[in-house]
């Protein structure tokens, strides 16, 4: 994710959708991520490793 996405300012006008975004952050909070099981194996990859894979 950029980081620009993150740092935007949100500028709310209505006091509707103000309350809209504030009902949603609350339920997101309350929500917990699933447990994923990966079928296939992996590796982090770093530096000279990435580069030569990438063929740079």
């Amino acid at each position: 994710m950029s980081t620009k996405s993150i740092l935007k300012n949100i500028d709310i006008k209505d006091k509707k959708l103000g309350k809209s975004l504030v009902i949603a952050l609350e339920n997101a909070a309350k929500k917990h991520a699933k447990d994923v099981q990966l079928s296939r194996s992996y590796e982090d990859v770093k530096g000279d490793k990435l580069k030569s894979i990438l063929g740079k």
